[in-house]
């Protein structure tokens, strides 16, 4: 039969004693530690965090308007009314896709943003430059984030032509492409007693270039008179920068830019010849003109006396 266990057993055995205080102590120790772990950890404070967050924020829109999107401020009239920017005014900011022409090829009516090339030497606008660094530092970091005019020489104007084809003006008012006579809605005239377009000779567009024109039409820096003109004015595929898609400053004229495709309801046209190549049909109407009355003359000659 078992014994009943005493209720002194610890005092009875010291050793033992000492184990379960040992067990205990562990024991503590480790609820203490799980406490301990438990309890939450201090906020920091929001003035503390605000500066980290406009970093990440700034980080982020940098990333993303250099690889994605990025907005431009117009800083001058040659896209008016399509886009309104003026000296001493307030420019319309349009956000640009940089994405598009990575899998695609600019194409007529496209609004583009691109770098000046060499030839373009008259800009439409000079940049104020500052000597002072601080401003010249906010100037760059306001460029980027597009709430200042760009320190480099960036362009937006409209695709009209692609390489290969051939663009001139004008009939009946109209530019021409490959002999279809252009629709342009988006044609701006400032001066409403001056609406003729500048004519210009034929220009073939060469491979990996666009042509491009403002919307202003008579005030408006573009291919027509860039490095001279000609095939000088056209501008390389590889300086585009993106695609205009949308105006998002300031608030009273927010929406799409329109990319019309001024060759999609083009009309063919009968273009004139050089002054010499019109006279051809002339010259060859005379030159046949004598050996027909010599013939004639002949035949005359030879036939019989009719009877009175």
């Amino acid at each position: 039969m078992a014994e009943p266990v005493s209720q002194n057993a610890s005092e009875d055995d010291p050793d033992r004693s000492e184990e379960d205080q040992r067990r205990r102590s562990r024991s503590e120790e480790r609820g203490g530690s799980r406490r301990r772990r438990a309890r939450p950890a201090k906020k920091r404070s929001f003035w503390k965090e605000l500066p980290i967050l406009l970093v990440i924020a700034l980080v982020l829109t940098i990333l993303i308007q250099t690889f994605l999107a990025k907005v431009f401020m117009i800083p001058s009239g040659s896209m008016e009314a399509t886009l309104h920017g003026c000296p001493g005014c307030t420019g319309d900011r349009i956000l640009v896709d940089r994405v598009t022409y990575d899998f695609t090829e600019p194409s007529s009516g496209d609004v583009v943003v691109f770098k000046g090339p060499p030839a373009w030497v008259n800009n439409e606008i000079a940049p104020q430059e500052s000597s002072n660094i601080v401003v010249q530092g906010l100037r760059g970091l306001g460029s980027l984030v597009g709430f200042a005019p760009p320190d480099e020489r960036d362009f937006v104007k409209r695709v009209i032509a692609v390489g290969g084809q051939t663009v001139q003006c004008c009939n009946q008012n109209r530019v021409v492409v490959d002999g279809k006579a252009l629709d342009e809605p988006y044609v701006h005239w400032e001066d409403p007693s001056d609406q003729a377009e500048r004519p210009f000779d034929p220009v073939k567009v060469p491979a990996g270039t666009v042509w491009v024109m403002g919307d202003n039409r008579n005030n408006s820096q573009d291919s027509r008179f860039q490095g001279g003109g000609g095939v000088n004015g056209a501008v390389p595929v590889d300086n585009i920068i993106g695609k205009a898609r949308i105006i998002v400053l300031p608030p009273s004229r927010w929406g799409g830019i329109t990319d019309h495709n001024p060759q999609a309801s083009a009309q063919p046209v009968a273009l004139g010849a050089p002054a010499w190549q019109s006279g051809l049909p002339l010259g060859a109407g005379i030159a046949g003109a004598w050996p027909a009355l010599f013939l004639g003359r002949k035949l005359r000659r030879r036939s019989p006396d009719r009877a009175p």
